[in-house]
């Protein structure tokens, strides 16, 4: 409890003279707290942490009025809540597709075990792809490419320039890229041997 002692003194010192340190210190303070919060609505975690991340980008941006605001944990827990009821009701009525999640088998109408059993390889081949991206790789790919979020937004989000969610996004492509076509094309061999 000491250390929630310290937060009007940090909300001035954000509010009076945009204090970086200060800020870094709040969201240290409640990061893990809100986290919990948020994964406990939406049970995703890097949704959670982007939830969680939204609301400190939301601090930062009002943070001249953040000293108006008397108890700031319960204002912070209600806006990580608003922004989780606010992600829930987007993917119930817009459900995103998961990587992880994907079922071939659904999308494609497979006639032989053969291909299904291939179908399966796929897709475990592309989650091995994805889990060898380096993490902010792998983020700014989810952030981008299935929450359809536009790179500004991934730059505020993740605290980046523009240029390098680009750039990230290039390596994440590239990498991808060079391990599925070639594990694809073994694929196509392996039918030619088979028919012949």
């Amino acid at each position: 409890m000491d250390q929630l002692a310290c937060i009007p003194e940090l909300q001035q010192k954000i509010a009076l003279y945009d204090d970086m340190k200060a800020y870094r210190s709040l969201c240290d303070l409640f990061y893990n707290r809100l986290y919990r919060t948020a994964f406990a609505f939406i049970k995703s975690k890097e949704s959670a942490e982007e939830i969680v991340s939204d609301v400190f980008i939301k601090v930062w941006q009002m943070r001249v009025k953040l000293a108006e605001i008397e108890n700031l944990s319960v204002y912070l827990y209600t806006v990580t809540k608003n922004l989780c009821l606010k992600y829930i009701t987007r993917q119930y009525k817009n459900p995103v597709i998961n990587l992880d999640e994907i079922a071939f088998e659904t999308t494609i109408d497979f006639k032989t075990p053969e291909e299904i059993c291939i179908s399966s390889d796929i897709t475990k081949k592309i989650r091995e792809a994805l889990n060898e991206l380096p993490p902010k790789c792998r983020l700014i790919l989810q952030l981008v490419k299935e929450d359809g979020l536009r790179y500004k937004e991934v730059a505020a989000i993740l605290n980046i320039s523009e240029l390098t969610v680009r750039n990230q996004l290039a390596i994440a492509v590239k990498k991808l890229g060079k391990v599925l076509p070639v594990y694809l094309e073994s694929y196509d061999h392996i039918a030619v041997d088979c028919k012949t």
